[in-house]
């Protein structure tokens, strides 16, 4: 199982099932702001940048949201999904304190499916129950095209890979399961 860092100092490891780009994405439940259950993964006939982070309320998390509620504006045939286990109600002010309206936000507080499925489930250290920082992105099909591990939990996704990634899950010349 994969192993991160936290602050460089604290060996993280992940538990839950490995995914690896080729993978088909599980579909998972999470708790959408209203408290809905919103699907994760699997296919949706569009592509999916799914972001999990630790918490929204850290400078981090808050940063990569604001980011990629920005870039989704800019993308056709996507959907941008930030889940972590903060309580629907806390991922509710976030988005409207921040007018983060492009991206869904969800909440895997209730059953840790998405981190377990996923396999981005902190099992020690100190935020262990939490989400590590991770990106999945998923193609109409349903297959995984890109994924990333941020090794150090406090450092940022590589912005510019993911993004290059997506634009090549979204093309509309092609539904990605050629790739």
């Amino acid at each position: 199982m994969a192993t991160v860092k936290f602050h460089g100092e604290v060996d993280v490891n992940l538990s839950g099932t490995e995914l690896n780009v080729g993978d088909i994405a599980p579909v998972v439940t999470g708790v959408a702001q209203d408290l809905s259950d919103i699907q994760i993964g699997g296919q949706k006939g569009k592509a999916q940048i799914i972001l999990a982070v630790p918490s929204l309320d850290t400078g981090v998390c808050a940063k990569e949201a604001k980011r990629f509620n920005d870039e989704a504006a800019k993308l056709d045939h996507a959907e941008v999904i930030i889940v972590s286990m903060d309580l629907p109600f806390a991922m509710k002010r976030f988005c409207a304190a921040e007018g983060a309206n492009n991206i869904v936000v969800a909440s895997d507080y209730r059953a840790k499916a998405f981190a377990k499925s996923y396999g981005v489930l902190q099992a020690n250290g100190p935020l262990a129950g939490l989400t590590a920082r991770a990106v999945f992105i998923v193609n109409p099909s349903g297959k995984i095209t890109y994924k990333e591990i941020v090794p150090e939990i406090t450092d940022e996704p590589n912005y510019d890979a993911v993004l290059r990634a997506a634009a090549e899950a979204t093309s509309t010349a092609c539904c990605g399961s050629c790739h």
